[in-house]
């Protein structure tokens, strides 16, 4: 039995985008989301959450997107408060250690203290991957004691932590039928998908590169082909991180 978690990024980035995860929970296939709880929709995101406990919702951690929540930083931002753009982390850059440790821890705690409990944790763009970032996220995940997302690049920090067996970051593939699914994965017993799936409104058409997408992966995780899919298969269990009793990096 292969265990799958279908999990939505940026909850909390807009209504819209929450509106759409949420019914896609509701009315389709997805099991879990994180949330970006620096982003203007994250007041609304964490009410939606406590609507609905069966959703998993893990933290987003973002450093690329809207404005941080302590306001201390001198090397995570530009000069107009905002945190800096993906392009300034592809080549060489500085960034102080402590302060993007208090910064994400920041977004923990808003997150707790929003009343909801943590699943996991991965980041906005996957920032966590890189170099520099990877061992305060590692620190940060073994503090709290969450399972991650199994993007990280490999090491000796990284051996403890609870992850899945597989990601997948292209959601098309939950268009296979299961037996293709079943032959992708032969090798992992649990996977998370990761999807954007959103309604659109002018924050994310403006602001966001990733748009009219979106709308499609909502439209696929509640079509009703993809609901008998998953629901009444006997080889496949959807779950959230919530549920993930096993899996580490190796």
């Amino acid at each position: 039995m292969k265990q799958l978690i279908i999990n939505a990024d940026d909850f909390g980035y807009s209504r819209a985008i929450n509106y759409g995860i949420i019914d896609a929970h509701t009315e389709g296939v997805l099991t879990s989301t994180t949330l970006m709880t620096n982003m203007p929709g994250a007041q609304h995101a964490y009410e939606l959450g406590r609507n609905h406990p069966d959703l998993g919702i893990g933290v987003h951690l973002t450093l690329t997107c809207g404005k941080p929540i302590c306001s201390t930083h001198h090397t995570l931002v530009d000069m107009d408060g905002n945190f800096k753009k993906l392009h300034h982390y592809q080549k060489r850059f500085h960034i102080d250690q402590e302060e993007l440790y208090s910064e994400w821890k920041a977004q923990i705690e808003s997150f707790i203290a929003s009343g909801l409990t943590p699943t996991h944790l991965d980041s906005h763009h996957h920032i966590h991957h890189k170099e520099t970032m990877q061992p305060i996220f590692v620190e940060l995940a073994k503090e709290y004691n969450l399972p991650v997302r199994n993007y990280l690049q490999h090491n000796d920090t990284t051996k403890a932590l609870r992850t899945t067996e597989a990601f997948e970051m292209n959601p098309e593939v939950l268009l296979k039928d299961i037996d293709e699914l079943l032959a992708m994965y032969r090798h992992a017993t649990t996977i998370e998908i990761m999807c954007h799936p959103a309604y659109l409104d002018k924050q994310i058409l403006e602001q966001s590169s990733y748009a009219m997408p979106r709308i499609e992966e909502l439209t696929a995780l509640i079509h009703p082909s993809m609901k008998a899919k998953f629901r009444n298969s006997s080889h496949v269990q959807l779950i959230s991180y919530r549920d993930l009793r096993r899996g580490a990096l190796s």
